[in-house]
């Protein structure tokens, strides 16, 4: 049964249909991880789960069926990649029996370059073929750009090495290699995508200086665009039926 019918069979019949339920696995932007601060000697991050995007695309799947509960499940960790979200499909994702699974990863991955591509590829490969031997559907969403240029709000040494590193990783053109296999590998297991970096490269290439919409000035989008995400979801979705 396809997302939007399930939605729609218990609006018009609540006690006879059960909820939905929508996984979300990937990284610390799937989590809701904003601005960094250090704590100590360690590195932290602000973290809003109210603004993620998962709880977005629940309000607006709630605007469009207000008497059909949803269940969201957001398995997003922090620093996590391809291959740690294939590791922990089963204990974090699958137990729960999702309708749908979003599945946004690349960020993470593409920072240890373009020798790490083939394991990022064969994760995602592994993750697409057991969310399909589930029975649930899944659709992969390619994520926001990083940084395009060290930002002038960064004072801070340690974050300003992190921001030059993953500005290289933006303007060499290493996260868009790893979003272009990761889309064919969707496509070839059949898994619907959400070209959310589409959007991304259209606003710098209209001049939008992208980097002061990261709430970190690196990789972090600002709260206001987790709205993108959820609607280029939810219309994916809407594909779906």
């Amino acid at each position: 049964m396809k997302i939007m019918e399930k939605l729609a069979r218990k609006q018009n019949n609540l006690y006879g249909e059960p909820p939905a339920t929508i996984a979300f696995l990937g990284d610390s932007v799937t989590q809701g991880c904003f601005e960094l601060y250090e704590s100590g000697r360690a590195i932290d991050t602000v973290f809003e789960n109210k603004n993620a995007y998962s709880t977005r695309v629940s309000e607006i799947l709630h605007m469009f069926f207000p008497k059909s509960h949803v269940n969201i499940v957001n398995c997003g960790i922090s620093g996590d990649n391809a291959p740690n979200g294939l590791s922990r499909l089963e204990r974090d994702i699958l137990p729960f029996k999702p309708d749908l699974v979003i599945v946004s990863y690349g960020l993470n991955d593409s920072g240890r370059g373009e020798a790490e591509l083939e394991k990022y590829i064969t994760a995602l490969d592994g993750i697409f073929k057991k969310i399909k031997e589930s029975g649930a559907e899944c659709i992969f969403m390619t994520e926001n750009s990083m940084n395009i240029n060290v930002s002038c709000h960064i004072t801070n040494d340690r974050f300003r090495e992190i921001a030059e590193s993953s500005m290289k990783t933006q303007n060499d053109g290493i996260l868009e290699k790893y979003f272009e296999a990761a889309k064919e590998t969707a496509r070839a297991n059949g898994v619907k995508i959400c070209d959310c970096y589409a959007k991304w490269k259209a606003m710098i290439n209209a001049g939008v200086n992208v980097t002061e919409l990261l709430a970190n000035k690196i990789n972090h989008p600002i709260r206001e665009l987790h709205w993108l995400f959820a609607y280029s979801l939810v219309e994916t979705m809407l594909e779906l039926t």
